[in-house]
């Protein structure tokens, strides 16, 4: 009974690892999907205002707080029963439900309507980063995990520039109620795909001598320690974080920056800005994921920390530039070489988080990163924005969100202390002696 019993599981694991190519691009799909639902917002936030009559605070709490708070706080509950449950029909109940509410968004009528229609996608978006991330770990070798954790993170750049591509057309054309349900009706086929075809890994697949042990799992509590236990960690959660508050504030409102400051219609930013962004972004994430893995084989995995701290350095001056430039042809030039740099630190930083987990806390220590990224970064990047514009306004005018983005983009170097201090402790615990 024993022999036919160990038969099965290696059956299944041969399973599981022939056709992981197909489970990381259903992951990425999905994750896809989650930043589309998410940031069609961005490009339909003047249409929205416009429509409802709202100020830069009120489309800020759409894009950040109102939508992290229970994105963030669910990831946690999530997460602990994602390590005990099958992560897969997790992923395909959350995809479910963001998906059905963002369609719903089309049929607001007023803001308190809508805001509740977006609380929504954030309960169901809680369910989908944790349990992918474990899934991810479980399948690829800790030599070639960043390089699938960075095709996993291009879902990130390809779902908020075709979004805004898909978004920006149908609002066009038809208005922003329409596009909110087009980009989210697909996702419930996309759910049934999932359930069909991904394969759930047995947990520790990829690491060599791992025997999950479901009887003797960590609590929660166990979780939080094991991780505030262990410094690198700490400082690569704070520098995604920081980034996450910089990136999530601009990705809500560059393109209405770009609307207000420089008259640039949402036609055009769909057509034009959006695919050539996401076609970039998608492109130097991968790279950026394979010389991260060369990095690591040649001088060690701290080496990796410190290579996103050089891609932060380099895209800081691209980042300003957008702000600070008045020519539309220069600002667009920096913002393309920005995304060139800027979009290469998800797949390393949550390659290393993940490697540094004990395996089975991996779906935990990813919700606690989630948790951090998401209301600090999600919760309060696009909120100050919009608090800062509407401070701004009555000295700035139509300007004020120019300098509100400055502000957060500033910021940058304080992301970039953290990137090499995680190195430097990751260095020094992997030292001989």
């Amino acid at each position: 009974m024993a022999s036919i019993s160990v038969q099965s599981l290696e059956t299944a694991d041969e399973k599981a690892l022939r056709r992981r190519g197909l489970t990381l691009f259903l992951l990425t799909v999905v994750y896809f999907f989650s930043f589309m639902d998410r940031y069609i917002l961005s490009i339909l936030l003047e249409l929205i205002k416009a429509d409802l009559k709202v100020s830069d605070f009120q489309l800020g709490l759409l894009s950040g707080f109102a939508f992290a708070i229970f994105y963030a706080g669910l990831g946690i509950p999530v997460a602990w029963l994602a390590d005990r449950r099958s992560r897969r029909d997790i992923i395909v109940v959350a995809l479910t439900i963001w998906s059905a509410m963002t369609a719903l968004c089309g049929f607001a009528q007023n803001y308190t309507q809508l805001l509740l229609c977006r609380i929504g996608v954030g309960i169901g978006e809680a369910g989908a980063s944790p349990p992918s991330h474990s899934m991810i770990a479980d399948l690829y070798p800790p030599d070639k995990r960043t390089s699938a954790m960075a095709i996993y993170a291009t879902g990130v750049v390809l779902g908020g520039g075709l979004g805004t591509m898909i978004g920006g057309a149908i609002a066009s054309a038809y208005g922003w109620r329409w596009a909110m349900m087009a980009v989210g009706l697909p996702g419930i086929l996309l759910a049934v795909i999932v359930r069909l075809f991904v394969i759930e890994p047995r947990r520790g697949l990829s690491d060599p001598g791992h025997v999950h042990d479901k009887a003797n799992m960590p609590t929660m509590r166990q979780g939080f320690s094991a991780l505030l236990g262990t410094p690198a960690a700490i400082h690569l959660i704070m520098a995604v974080t920081v980034t996450s508050l910089i990136g999530y504030a601009t990705g809500s409102f560059t393109l209405s920056y770009f609307q207000r400051s420089f008259g640039v219609s949402v036609l055009t930013i769909s057509l034009v800005y959006a695919p050539v962004v996401a076609l970039i972004g998608g492109v130097t994430g991968v790279i950026g994921g394979r010389l991260a893995d060369a990095a690591a084989r040649r001088w060690g995995m701290h080496a990796q920390a410190w290579l996103v701290a050089v891609f932060k350095l380099c895209a800081l001056p691209f980042g300003l530039t957008i702000f600070l430039g008045t020519s539309l042809p220069v600002v667009i030039a920096a913002f393309m070489l920005n995304t060139v740099f800027a979009s290469s630190y998800l797949g390393p930083s949550f390659s290393l988080i993940q490697g540094l987990a004990p395996i089975r806390m991996r779906a935990v220590w990813a919700a606690i990163t989630m948790l951090v990224i998401n209301l600090i970064g999600l919760g309060l990047g696009p909120t100050m924005t919009g608090v800062i514009s509407d401070l701004l306004r009555p000295s700035f005018g139509e300007e004020s969100l120019r300098y509100a983005l400055l502000t957060m983009a500033s910021l940058t170097p304080w992301a970039i202390f953290h990137f090499w201090r995680a190195g430097v402790l990751m260095k020094r615990t992997a030292a001989p002696g």
